[in-house]
């Protein structure tokens, strides 16, 4: 339920069992020693800052079934390398992978129509990512701040790509 762990600080790992269909807004948000988590396939949405400020989250695994990654989700996961997005996630809420500064690369599933505004917002590492044709809207300041992304190919020439999305410099081809 949501902030059922929040600001547990010296909470280390959790595991999630097969029963948990949701996971609530704030639920581990600010658990700053939490550092691996798997989202089990029972799980069908990921509430809004569910792990915001875990800065030592560096492991993140999604099993198939999540279809929705809640606002702020992740946000400021600074240490926060690995991700696996499964392709049953239809949505990537605002802000979600927020400054998610040591991200470096993301594969967007077939099936995701939504990358929400400021998604990946100053995701400084990040060098590499794959949008699917699926994807109808990227928000505005998608990926901006994303300095060291140099290229992007959206392959849905009739998607939505809202202001700033991409920093000046970044070679979009739709």
């Amino acid at each position: 339920g949501g902030r059922a762990f929040y600001d547990c600080i010296n909470l280390t790992g959790v595991t999630i069992p097969e029963s948990v269909t949701e996971i609530g807004t704030d639920a581990f948000e600010n658990c700053r020693s939490l550092t691996s988590v798997t989202i089990p396939g029972s799980v069908t949405e990921i509430g809004g800052s569910a792990f915001k400020s875990c800065r030592s989250l560096t492991s993140v695994t999604i099993a198939d079934g999540v279809t929705k990654i809640g606002a702020n989700a992740f946000e400021g996961c600074s240490n926060l390398t690995n991700l696996t997005i499964p392709g049953s996630v239809t949505e990537i809420g605002a802000s979600a992978f927020k400054s998610c500064s040591s991200l470096t690369s993301v594969t967007i599933p077939e099936g995701v129509t939504k990358i929400g505004g400021s998604a990946f917002y100053y995701c400084g590492s990040l060098t590499s990512v794959t949008i699917p044709g699926s994807v109808t809207e990227i928000g505005g300041s998608a990926f901006k701040g994303c300095k060291n992304l140099t290229s992007v190919t959206i392959p849905n020439s009739g998607a939505i790509v809202g202001e700033h999305a991409f920093d000046e410099g970044v070679t979009v081809q739709q």
